[in-house]
């Protein structure tokens, strides 16, 4: 954990990753993030694969912060949840606004307890359109957003990105928004801070930021970056295994076509033009793919990166454990008493700041007791709120 958040207290009300992700970055940085949990927990915590901790999307997205299980269904759960309110700098959730409005959770209801406090909801549709009752989750919000119909302007397919990258690129998003509000607030700027960050939308401006292309000038323009849509823009089949490489300027293009014996194409009247290269780019692909089968993969390393050309061999998710790179670095390196074989680390690196050793997730309900005596109960009515169903510890 970094000190550059340190006595920040955010009170993050997520589940399964956009929520917990952005928690887990906020609480590398130094932030004293408590986890509110319904009684169950985290979905996540349940999720395929089980280990010691919970499941790995679980124990993957919750470290380095004090977990609050808490039923804000019930009155005296969302009294609690107002108490810590009272002192917090940050509450996020990501959920749907009527929801968040039914716990206590709501933008209004919030600032009424805490003026000063920075308020974030992460949502699937933006609060001022018709589309913010819908429910939306990372597939939705792939479909919606134009990533999956881009794959269906370069394959004729629309297809979903195996990654879950909405609610990560979503939870980014939470990060610099609360961390720009914190800094306002800091600066004596004064409040309410209110962050909204929908999911639906973040996707179109982080999709088109190259794909508006021609829309962008003209409103006739056609969207879409042709050389990102090329079917022939894909890694490529060597002798022995898979690559990829970019030429990318007219020098690198001229040292690889040099390089696989093709310089001739130098000299075609549209190459010397960045853009009409860029509208035969299908023809400059399709010569790189009819030349990389020649040799192995390593081989064409070595030769591509001798004349300074972008190329990568093309791992699969496996052989990343293994990757030399990440190894030296101690990417994957566990700290002292963290339950599982690997982990993944901040990778933002800041020089000059001590660091001190990150924690692993906690136990549902581990620090209930801990946080609700920080607010003002004491331990006999926590240990009504315990009974009553409300807390567990």
């Amino acid at each position: 954990m970094l000190p550059l958040l340190e006595g920040v207290r955010v009170i993050e009300v997520g589940a399964v990753v956009l929520g917990p992700y952005a928690g887990q970055i906020l609480a590398d940085l130094g932030a004293e993030v408590i986890k509110v949990e319904p009684l169950e927990g985290d979905i996540a915590r349940h999720a395929h694969p089980q280990g010691p901790g919970g499941g790995a999307l679980f124990v993957n997205n919750n470290r380095n912060k004090r977990m609050l299980a808490l039923d804000l269904k019930k009155p005296e759960g969302r009294a609690a949840l107002a108490r810590l309110v009272e002192s917090a700098d940050v509450l996020f959730h990501n959920m749907r606004l009527d929801a968040s409005e039914r716990l206590g959770l709501g933008y209004e209801q919030v600032i009424a307890i805490n003026p000063n406090i920075v308020h974030c909801a992460a949502t699937g549709f933006g609060r001022g359109g018709q589309y913010r009752d819908r429910p939306a989750f990372d597939d939705i919000i792939q479909a919606a957003s134009g990533l999956a119909g881009l794959a269906a302007l370069q394959s004729g397919t629309p297809a979903f990105a195996p990654t879950i990258v909405a609610d990560k690129v979503a939870a980014l998003h939470v990060v610099y928004g609360i961390v720009s509000a914190l800094y306002a607030r800091e600066r004596g700027r004064p409040g309410p801070f209110r962050v909204e960050v929908p999911m639906f939308e973040v996707m179109v401006a982080f999709l088109m930021n190259e794909h508006l292309s021609g829309a962008t000038f003209a409103n006739n323009g056609v969207p879409g970056y042709p050389r990102l849509l090329s079917p022939d823009r894909r890694p490529f089949r060597t002798a022995d295994g898979w690559i990829a490489v970019l030429p990318y300027t007219e020098p690198q293009w001229r040292r690889f076509l040099a390089a696989i014996g093709r310089a001739e194409v130098c000299e075609e009247a549209w190459f010397k033009s960045p853009a009409e290269r860029q509208a035969h780019i299908g023809d400059l692909y399709a010569i790189v793919a009819a030349s990389l089968e020649a040799r192995g993969t390593d081989a064409w390393i070595e030769a591509l990166e001798a004349i300074d050309i972008p190329c990568s061999r093309v791992p699969m998710p496996l052989e990343l454990l293994e990757d030399p790179h990440l190894k030296e670095i101690g990417f994957f390196d566990v700290p002292e008493g963290f339950p599982v074989a690997r982990m993944i680390p901040q990778p933002v690196q800041f020089t000059g700041i001590p660091q001190t050793p990150d924690t692993p997730p906690h136990a549902l309900g581990e620090d209930s007791r801990a946080a609700l005596l920080g607010c003002g109960y004491d331990d006999a009515a926590i240990d009504a709120l315990v009974a009553a169903g409300v807390v567990a510890v």
